[in-house]
């Protein structure tokens, strides 16, 4: 601490002993440099004034806070900043002092100029210094390093491995006209990206570090298709969204993850309209421990709320999501209920008590091959569990109910399609009979949602293989987890009721790509080191996903990414709520005959039929798949 102290204090006297020399120097070229010509008086009876203001204004601009060791064009700016502010402060309090008598006006002016050169001259040279001392006194570098991009956080890169000396930049590639041919910090840009596989080998390199932080998905994808081709090793800065939302700095180097290649531009959210339908109001959230119920939870908290409830039947999911919102919205008052949404009576108690303004419903059962043997729980869960629900939005006066649903509902031919479906169908046309407004919100899957393909994939990446996909040509559209539940809320902000808006989920993935791509990025060859076996079609599941039944028609709203689905009409409000009934019925008391009745309520399913052994979609006859769950 005394060596750090002792090196400030050397820092200030340098500076100060600067300013001396500037303002005696400004006199003496003034006076071309005869010594006895100089007018000692004003020299002398101004001096300790023009060191004082200097000094203080050096110290108030913080240029002492900087380490010459890293002397940068920010600390160069600073001192700048400093002696001009100190010129000024200088001229007026010796006007005040003596009217500037016998002050030449060439002093002012060339002051200024001398003294930024005295001080920002040494600190580069010790930066050289240093620099150069450190490269002779460290052994050759032992990576040959490539980046990717030459824009400022290409710069950053450059600055951060020209200190360790262990890593050696030898340029840049990047696709910009403007900088071919440019340096950037004394290195070339070489040229375009795609011809990194020519330069990589041309240059020897040892480590190709992609800094493209803004890099639209397609982008991604086109350059580490072009690193694999090199063979080399290859790492990514962070996300342009991981910078804005502090989750990362732009020197972390990471490794490349599919949500680099599957992920979407940043969502541009109309926040004002979002806070004013959250701040200070009463929110409930069920299933808030699920992966979109919990990132629900994260972002609602953000805006404001003066209550957050939080509904869910596991009880780790609960206290897990309880101590991370406690953690980072302690301003937030947060209630948390282990409950479940089939429990009327406890459901009708929480309404009760809180009187929530909002509520988003995104309890469900998700799992396609699960739910065909489990008609009955998935009936119960996501069909009753919604009634009840909305039910009791409608009995206390919530303002808004928002149905998360999915693009399974569309056509289904899966239970838990139909299910989410016959959810949507209840939802729309209670509006039509309730003051408060009910919502739909139905999007695809989410990238690394709980059970989805992508841990799936990871899990087996890690075991050595193989991957396991049903079939060459499935495809599945897929968004993040917190774009999903920014558009929520974004729809949510924008309903009036009897809604189903759609997101817009962008072209759909090929399975079998996913899984090519995940084991690339393992650094093994699909094919020959990870084995990818395709095993056929799952009870319940499509080749491919459909967003709109084709009665439906698709127009756009006030945000490019939410589509609203016009409604195919109304049904029979009585028959409707007689038909839920019987079904519910039936699902309660046997969980026999279940998809007739279900099929009653969704003309539109179409149930596959069973596979051989894979046991009763009408009885729940409980039967394990040993495959990855890609829906």
């Amino acid at each position: 601490m005394w060596n750090r102290i002792r090196k400030r204090y050397f820092v200030v006297l340098h500076d100060l002993v600067m300013v001396a020399v500037a303002w005696t120097g400004v006199f003496l070229i003034r006076f071309d440099l005869h010594p006895t010509q100089v007018p000692l008086e004003p020299l002398t009876t101004t001096l300790p004034l023009v060191v004082a203001i200097q000094g203080l204004l050096l110290w108030a601009t913080g240029a002492y806070r900087a380490v010459w060791r890293f002397a940068s064009v920010p600390d160069a700016w600073r001192i700048i900043k400093a002696v001009a502010l100190g010129t000024l402060a200088i001229i007026a309090a010796v006007f005040l002092y003596n009217r500037m008598e016998g002050i030449p006006r060439t002093v002012p002016v060339l002051y200024p100029v001398f003294l930024v050169l005295l001080l920002n001259g040494p600190r580069l040279a010790y930066r050289l210094f240093r620099d150069r001392r450190i490269g002779a006194d460290t052994e050759a570098p032992t990576q040959r390093v490539l980046a990717l991009g030459a824009g400022a956080a290409g710069e950053m890169l450059a600055r951060d491995i020209q200190n360790h000396p262990d890593h050696k930049l030898v340029g840049f590639l990047d696709d910009s006209p403007q900088v071919q041919g440019a340096k950037i910090r004394g290195l070339p840009v070489i040229g375009w990206i795609d011809r990194l596989p020519e330069v990589a080998r041309r240059e020897a390199v040892d480590l190709i570090i992609i800094a493209l932080p803004s890099a639209s998905t397609a982008e991604m994808r086109r350059v580490v298709e072009l690193c694999e081709q090199t063979g080399l090793p290859f790492r990514t800065l962070p996300r342009l969204q991981d910078l804005v939302s502090g989750k990362a700095q732009l020197t972390d180097l990471q490794e490349v993850a599919i949500e680099d290649l599957l992920g979407r531009d940043p969502v541009d959210l109309d926040c004002e309209s979002i806070g004013s339908q959250l701040r200070g109001k009463t929110v409930l959230v069920s299933g808030g421990g699920g992966s979109i119920g919990s990132e629900l939870c994260r972002q609602i908290a953000h805006f404001g709320p003066g209550r957050l409830v939080v509904v869910e039947n596991c009880e780790y999911h609960l206290f897990r999501l309880e101590r991370e919102i406690l953690e980072a919205a302690p301003e937030v008052s947060f209630t948390c209920s282990l409950t479940d949404v089939r429990d009327r009576e406890a459901v009708a108690g929480l309404f009760a008590q809180h009187a929530p303004d909002a509520v988003f419903h995104a309890a469900a059962y998700k799992h396609v091959p699960l739910l065909e043997t489990h008609a009955r729980e998935a009936i119960r869960n996501n069909l009753t569990g919604t009634r009840i629900m909305a039910e009791a939005a409608d009995r206390y006066a919530a303002d808004k109910f928002v149905l998360v649903s999915t693009d399974k509902a569309v056509n289904p031919t899966n239970v838990m399609g139909a299910t989410k479906r016959a959810a949507e169908v209840f939802c729309q046309n209670l509006d039509a009979h309730s003051a408060t407004r009910f919502i739909t919100v139905r999007f695809g899957n989410v990238l690394d949602s709980a059970g989805s393909v992508i841990p799936t994939f990871r899990e087996q990446i890690a075991r050595g293989g193989p991957v396991t996909v049903t079939h060459p040509e499935i495809t599945r559209y897929f968004m993040t987890i917190p774009e999903a539940c920014q558009l929520i809320l974004q729809a949510e902000a924008m309903g009036q009721g009897g809604e189903i808006f759609v997101l817009e989920m962008g072209e759909p993935i090929k399975i079998a790509y996913l899984a090519e791509q995940m084991v690339r990025l393992s650094g093994k060859e699909p094919g020959r080191e990870i084995e990818i076996q395709y095993t056929g079609l799952r009870p319940g599941e499509k080749l491919y996903e459909e967003l709109f039944h084709q009665g439906e028609e698709l127009q756009g709203t006030s945000h490019q990414k939410i589509l609203l689905s016009r409604c195919r009409g109304s049904e029979d409000w009585s028959t409707l709520k007689d038909e839920v009934e019987q079904l519910e019925a039936q699902a309660q008391a046997s969980g026999r005959d279940l998809l007739p009745q279900l099929r009653q309520l969704v003309p539109e399913f179409q149930p596959e039929p069973a596979t051989e052994g894979s046991g009763s979609a009408e009885t729940g006859e409980k039967v394990v798949h040993l495959r990855p769950a890609e829906g």
